[in-house]
């Protein structure tokens, strides 16, 4: 399952970081916040940044389940506001006929 779409569909993630992530979607501004948090001038297309979106968040989940004191709630939630506004960029394909 390399497609991260399908990656994003099965996260699992405690209801509180989804729930302020989905209410920062609002103020989310692709040029302005996914240049600094994938530290780029030139912003990727949609699904190239899912892909590197998604490995940040794997990381941060790593060090959120650990207890490592590095972990910033923030910093994963801005991560988590970014892939569902990223997500949300992509073309709808409908299985419609």
């Amino acid at each position: 399952m390399s497609d991260p779409l399908s990656i994003l569909k099965t996260l699992r993630r405690p209801r509180l970081l989804i729930r302020a992530a989905r209410f920062g979607l609002t103020d989310y501004r692709r040029e302005r916040d996914l240049s600094r948090l994938m530290k780029c001038v030139r912003l990727p297309s949609p699904l190239q940044s899912l892909g590197a979106l998604l490995e940040q968040e794997e990381q941060m989940e790593a060090t959120r389940k650990s207890g490592d004191a590095t972990y910033s709630v923030a910093r994963h939630i801005e991560v988590l506001i970014a892939l569902m506004a990223e997500a949300r960029l992509l073309p709808r394909t409908d299985a419609r006929p």
